[in-house]
């Protein structure tokens, strides 16, 4: 079971930073990615972190979050900062493709303008 934590309220240009943890070693050897789903939108993809620390993200965040991973802890960050209005949505990690018994409650997101 993966469990997102972390999300709250931020203004424009605010930071806010995501934890996503398993109660056991799954993420051990994989990749793991953070998706996030807007009200109304498809659940999209925004970065991943592979097992050797290798980082990719979709292009409307680049520059802008940062993965990273403490495989001690089993946690996997998310690190946002200058956010954006457009970044409001609910935010989930999983594998890809995800696995669907994974999917955890989600951590919501609002930044205002």
């Amino acid at each position: 079971r993966l469990v997102e934590s972390g999300g709250g309220f931020a203004q424009d240009g605010g930071s806010l930073r995501l934890s996503c943890t398993a109660t056991n070693n799954i993420f051990h050897g994989n990749t793991v990615y953070w998706y996030r789903q807007a009200p109304g939108k498809q659940r999209e993809r925004v970065a991943g972190i592979t097992w050797a620390g290798s980082t990719n993200y979709v292009d409307s965040v680049k520059g802008r979050f940062t993965i990273s991973r403490d495989s001690g802890k089993n946690t996997v960050y998310l690190q946002m900062d200058n956010l954006k209005s457009e970044d409001t949505a609910v935010y989930y990690c999983n594998f890809y493709p995800p696995n669907r018994v994974l999917w955890g409650q989600g951590t919501q997101v609002t930044v205002s303008s």
